[in-house]
């Protein structure tokens, strides 16, 4: 599964206790529909237009596909690996497996608090569509807290019943992506558009941002938000069906055809709304809504919402089950409690998946403070691309010394494999830098310091009880061998 020479014991270890061995069920299909409702368009350019719109003035479009291409580069990277090494966990059990255990206990810390912090802050934003769908005053604080612990109560329902019922749910979301953010879009740019197409170029720098250079790096930086989640593929593979060849297509395609959509709909709303509409947008309000209504009558706004709550329901069950494998992937390594490295009769872990929600419910609580709720919303993202850079990092380091050869894997890139994954390791490094960087200019006049630095302060706080928990807490004894899945 891995070269011969990677030091890992895990690589030769095989699943034989059957309480702690998922049920191969997903189909390519259904690892693809995951993916993609994992990255979801509605969920990642609904929340982020409007800021983008605030920060830069306009003209981020440029910005937001650079990101995409840049992306699909890191995709490449984790596509190669999982076509070698197709486990529960993904990128954290390539961290063990070529890194070793204590770079695989890093991996595995930031991995699990950044997808929780993700599914927290999906489900803060999910909540809000919920309130709107019920015509509920969605307001802020306590109100926003309780319609998020509703989203993730359904969500969690949804990843507790039949495995049938789970892949109808991810694929009616999918749908409900095409026709909600896709198919929208068609409609206002070719019969409402408002703008010629200089408008995708126009008013860089004439927000928040105090030149167009600051304000194309904060587009980037914003920009991430939209193209994260890809690599739900690769924690689902145990669960996949021929997952060497699967799963990098899932994780390669699904990424595909997102950002095709998410580059449409950003066209096709920057060219269909005026600027002050979308300033007037955020993560907790609706951007969309108001243009459908005014544009197709007070009929459209009931169906529209709905098949948008539909999507950002299959975003947070797909989050749910992605983050959960990485909690069951942690505790079968004996870094999580045992417990949480159960299955069911049926092949689930739901241990994990309870733990997983227990985790973003406490996390919503920081819903209560609006300086905080952006603390987690930052992480979120700042997080995992931390977990990319350390991902393709891992991956270079490995490919040059020898630890791992990747022409043992299902995708051979040739030589071209070590050029991409030099450019996806400089890209991840520099996004992660770039979304950590203090912006005033990007938060509320009044935010307080420590939101400025809120990435680095909570990785460093991520990062030092980890490493207090290798050097101080853990007994070697009590690990037991981590277990590959059956080929």
């Amino acid at each position: 599964m891995v070269s011969h020479n990677v030091p890992d014991r895990d690589r030769l270890a095989t699943a034989t206790d059957t309480s702690e061995t998922l049920c191969r069920s997903l189909t390519l299909w259904n690892s693809l529909t995951i993916g993609f409702a994992t990255v979801s368009p509605v969920a990642g350019l609904y929340a982020i237009i409007g800021v983008q719109t605030v920060v830069t003035g306009g003209g981020w479009f440029p910005a937001l596909a650079l990101c995409l291409i840049m992306q699909l580069l890191v995709a490449t990277v984790y596509a190669e690996l999982s076509s070698q090494i197709p486990i529960a966990g993904g990128a954290y059990k390539w961290a063990r497996q070529l890194g070793g255990t204590t770079t695989g206990t890093y991996a595995g810390a930031i991995y699990v608090s950044s997808t929780i912090a993700m599914l927290t802050t999906t489900a803060y934003t999910g909540g809000v569509w919920l309130a709107i769908f019920f015509r509920s005053s969605s307001g802020t604080g306590m109100t926003l807290v309780i319609w998020g612990a509703v989203f993730l109560l359904v969500c969690t329902i949804l990843n507790l019943v039949r495995v049938s019922v789970f892949k109808v749910l991810i694929s009616l979301g999918v749908y409900a992506e095409i026709i909600g953010s896709f198919g929208v879009a068609l409609l206002l740019f070719f019969f409402f558009r408002q703008h010629g197409f200089s408008e995708l170029l126009a008013h860089l720098g004439t927000g928040t941002a105090p030149s167009q250079t600051a304000a194309f790096l904060a587009a980037l930086a914003i920009s991430g938000w939209a193209f994260i989640g890809f690599d739900a593929c690769s924690t689902i593979a145990e669960e996949t069906h021929e997952p060497k060849r699967m799963v990098p297509r899932a994780i390669f395609f699904s990424l595909c055809m997102v950002g095709s959509v998410v580059l449409f709909n950003s066209a096709a709303l920057t060219l269909s709304f005026n600027r002050e509409t979308l300033q007037q947008t955020s993560a907790v309000s609706d951007p969309v809504t108001p243009v459908i209504v005014a544009n197709f009558g007070d009929w459209a706004e009931s169906p529209f919402l709905a098949i948008v709550m539909i999507a950002f329901l299959a975003c947070g069950s797909s989050m749910v089950q992605y983050t959960s494998r990485i909690v069951f992937s942690l505790a079968r390594e004996g870094s999580m409690p045992a417990v949480l490295s159960r299955v069911t009769a049926a092949g689930a872990p739901r241990n994990a998946v309870l733990c997983t929600v227990l985790l973003a419910t406490l996390g919503l609580l920081f819903g209560l403070n609006d300086e905080a709720v952006a603390t987690v919303l930052a992480f979120g993202t700042g997080g995992l691309y931390a977990m990319f850079a350390m991902t393709t990092g891992v991956g270079l380091y490995t490919r040059l010394t020898g630890r791992w050869d990747p022409s043992l894997g299902q995708l051979k890139l040739g030589s071209w494999g070590l050029l991409i994954n030099i450019a996806a390791f400089l890209w991840s490094l520099f996004e992660f830098i770039n979304i950590a960087w203090p912006r005033p200019y990007a938060t509320s006049p009044n935010a307080p310091w420590w939101q400025l630095w809120a990435v680095p302060l909570v990785l460093g706080s991520i990062l030092t009880v980890t490493t207090l928990y290798i050097l101080v807490g853990r007994n070697p004894s009590s690990v037991h061998p981590g277990k590959a899945e059956p080929l």
